[in-house]
């Protein structure tokens, strides 16, 4: 009986795993909407390459637009990249003018300028937010400005050794030089922006970075300190984007479109996909509010590459407020057009993609009140106003009064955002 036995061929780890490996091809029993409209992938890479063309040859064509052409210069500030030693006499000009304050006999004071709303102005022509001339004084002898007038001198004292040094620190070590004064770094880190656009540089002239917090992964490589990284060979976690642009250079990439991400559940589903290889592309996230590197960091990536750049965000107030940090800049940096990237394109998720792609009510979120104050405030913004899609989709946002997330999209699957939505989406050319 033994001999009439069928033999079987032993079963290897490798024969386990080759079974185990899921086909992409198949829908692992969930039903993905919409799957059966998407062409083949040639014909959706030639929409792509279409559009980097045109975003190349609009970036060749088009002159960059100064504040002073615009007739707007002369009541706006401008901060500019600045050599250490242009920093250390700004500071010690700064420190003059304090002197020759004490001595007029109108006592110790800073003029520093106003980072308030009321003195932000939004340039449709430049389609970012820029920082009027209006300043105020932040005397030593007076009991509201005390603390400030204080941390400005010591902030621009630590400053001024880190130019004669040359080293870079963080903000999180500025802090801990002088905890019992700063009392929280949020105070400090809103002194050291006070400091940069008193000193008329940008926060990097500083020599003070943040630390690392976004990625980037995907088909472009760049030196980095001199090192040659390639960002297709970073595994699912990407390169960390490096906290001092000054170091990265000889940007080369064979991508057809930037995708930027909001949230770091999204890229690592991307990541692990290899979206890139099977549309090519540079995927990065700051891993939710926009960190000054991967701002900078996008932007010189756009400019150098001439690409388009996609954004993913969530179907709430929020994920628009991130865009537009991005596009137009925040309001907190107004004074800093380095950190902003024209035309980024609303990819996804929107409020209209809710219904159109069909997410179950259970995968919805309600919105709070302070979700809907934050769409109805966004609905007054002059970057929202110029464009009437995004008004269209605010208003909708704020009328059904329901939101979601990227993750939304799992409940067709998990890899339904790489190989079904995003897919169409790009398909259709279905950004704003």
């Amino acid at each position: 009986m033994a001999d009439n036995k069928k033999r079987q061929t032993p079963i290897t780890v490798a024969d386990k795993k080759k079974r185990r490996r899921p086909d992409p091809n198949s829908d692992d029993d969930t039903h993905h909407p919409f799957k059966s409209l998407l062409k083949p992938d040639p014909l959706i890479l030639q929409t792509l390459d279409d559009l980097r063309s045109a975003t190349a040859s609009s970036s060749s064509s088009s002159k960059t637009i100064t504040l002073d052409e615009l007739a707007v210069g002369s009541t706006c500030r401008e901060v500019s990249d600045l050599d250490l030693p242009s920093v250390q006499s700004e500071i010690e000009l700064q420190m003059l003018k304090v002197i020759k304050s004490i001595l007029d006999g109108n006592g110790f004071a800073f003029e520093v300028p106003s980072r308030a709303a009321a003195n932000q102005l939004y340039v449709p022509e430049l389609d970012r937010i820029v920082l009027k001339d209006k300043t105020s004084l932040r005397p030593y002898a007076n009991v509201s400005t005390v603390r400030k007038a204080t941390v400005t001198a010591r902030l621009l004292q630590l400053i001024h050794q880190l130019c004669l040094k040359n080293i870079h620190v963080t903000k999180r070590d500025l802090f801990y030089t002088d905890v019992k004064l700063f009392q929280d770094q949020t105070q400090s880190d809103s002194v050291l922006d006070d400091v940069s656009c008193m000193l008329g540089c940008t926060r990097s002239s500083l020599n003070v970075i943040a630390s690392e917090k976004g990625v980037v992964v995907g088909r472009l490589i760049f030196s980095d300190n001199g090192d040659m990284i390639d960002c297709t060979k970073m595994g699912m976690g990407g390169k960390a984007i490096p906290p001092n642009i000054d170091r990265v250079g000889d940007m080369q990439s064979d991508a057809l479109f930037i995708l930027l991400v909001e949230k770091d559940a999204a890229y690592i589903r991307l990541a692990e996909d290899r979206f890139y290889n099977r549309f090519p592309c540079i995927i990065v996230t700051a891993k939710g509010q926009p960190d000054v590197a991967t701002r900078l960091f996008l932007r010189k990536m756009k400019l150098e590459l001439k690409l388009p750049v996609l954004a993913l965000v969530d179907s709430d107030p929020y994920g628009l407020k991130i865009l537009s940090v991005y596009g137009c800049g925040s309001k907190n940096m107004s004074y800093d057009s380095a950190l902003t990237t024209p035309d980024i394109k609303w990819l996804g998720i929107r409020p209209s993609d809710l219904d159109k792609y069909k997410i179950p009510e259970q995968c919805r979120l309600t919105m709070t009140d302070q979700d809907i104050k934050t769409g109805k405030e966004m609905l007054e913004e002059d970057f929202v106003k110029k464009n009437p899609k995004w008004v269209e989709e605010l208003t909708l946002i704020v009328k059904t009064k329901q939101k979601a997330e990227i993750q939304a999209l799992s409940t067709f699957g998990f890899q339904y955002l790489s190989e079904t939505y995003l897919p169409l989406k790009l398909q259709e050319q279905d950004w704003i």
